[in-house]
């Protein structure tokens, strides 16, 4: 069998919601392969159905069982669901740590849900660089669900805001730092505040500040609200789910063409912006040093700079 008859098979049986094609489809995206390309190409047309809703927080905050909490909630509602948790990287094998999967056990057999573990690969926006494109491929299967999980590796998880339809930011009372790294910047990008683990002690105070850092937003078309939540014993999940359907419907006023051009729009950054800093990192040429040399001795500015190792990158390419 070709390889292109192989990946053009692949996508069929992907579109027709199998789950051995989506955890093979989700592989080659992985890998990168050069079947890459005719896959998305496949499926394309077919993208833009399901809800993608993205959890985020600190560490601690017990994201994957609510996370879990949740997809019990979808389930209840007749909703499919697909999960993407982005797991730290392990140092020996670069492979996902599956500590998300242990947690969301209890739904294994259930045939409407599908839980995939990806490495972070040290990524540091908490998203794996292939999170976008494994999102795509969870709704072409047919999800009506895909969630997000993120590490949990701080305010540079501001990247999730192109990739979800609905932000969900979770805290947990009596974490310390936990409200000041929201405060340092995942606060922006929230469409909704959860405190979890409501049963702990400060909850309430963690709740009221949240919603008094809320003040300091630019008012919009969309009042963020703070919820309480406790995962464990399933509460506040029907207030959540209710919540973040609010917000869907809202943002599905933009139209599933232009949050498709956002996501599309992130992800080229993403890779451009990775591929200038590989570039910068590996680039021992006379010419590259010179620079860092003029740069370092105040010669010339940071952006001078910028543009002459770009134009470096570009005719390094440009010879590739």
């Amino acid at each position: 069998m070709s390889d292109t008859h192989e990946k053009s098979e692949l996508a069929v049986h992907l579109l027709a919601g199998q789950r051995p094609a989506l955890a093979r489809a989700i592989s080659i995206i992985e890998g990168q392969s050069e079947a890459v390309r005719r896959l998305l190409k496949a499926i394309q047309p077919h993208l833009g159905r399901a809800l993608v809703v993205g959890f985020t927080g600190p560490p601690g905050a017990g994201k994957s069982t609510l996370v879990n909490a949740f997809i019990a909630e979808m389930r209840k509602r007749g909703k499919t669901v697909a999960v993407a948790a982005v797991d730290p990287s392990s140092p020996i094998t670069g492979g996902a740590v599956l500590g998300d999967r242990i947690r969301m056990a209890e739904h294994t057999m259930d045939s409407g849900v599908f839980i995939r573990s990806l490495a972070s690969r040290g990524h540091l926006g908490g998203l794996s660089a292939s999170a976008a494109r494994v999102a795509d491929l969870m709704d072409a299967a047919g999800y009506d669900v895909v969630v997000l999980e993120t590490v949990g590796a701080g305010q540079s998880e501001v990247e999730m805001a192109e990739m979800a339809d609905v932000k969900i930011v979770v805290s947990a009372p009596g974490l310390g730092d936990d409200v000041q790294a929201i405060k340092a910047g995942i606060l922006e990008i929230a469409d909704i505040l959860v405190v979890n683990k409501d049963d702990l002690p400060l909850a309430s105070r963690t709740r009221r500040q949240l919603e008094s850092m809320l003040a300091l937003r630019v008012p919009g078309d969309w009042k963020v609200p703070v919820l309480s939540t406790n995962a464990v014993d399933r509460t506040g999940l029907p207030e959540l789910a209710d919540a973040i359907e609010r917000k869907a419907a809202l943002r599905q006023t933009k139209g599933s063409r232009d949050l498709q051009s956002s996501r599309t729009r992130r992800l080229l950054a993403q890779t451009a912006a990775k591929t200038v800093e590989d570039h910068i990192l590996q680039d021992q040429s006379a010419a590259a040093e010179a620079i860092i040399l003029a740069l370092q001795q105040s010669d010339i500015d940071l952006r001078d700079a910028m543009t002459k190792i770009l134009d470096l990158l570009h005719e390094s390419l440009s010879n590739e």
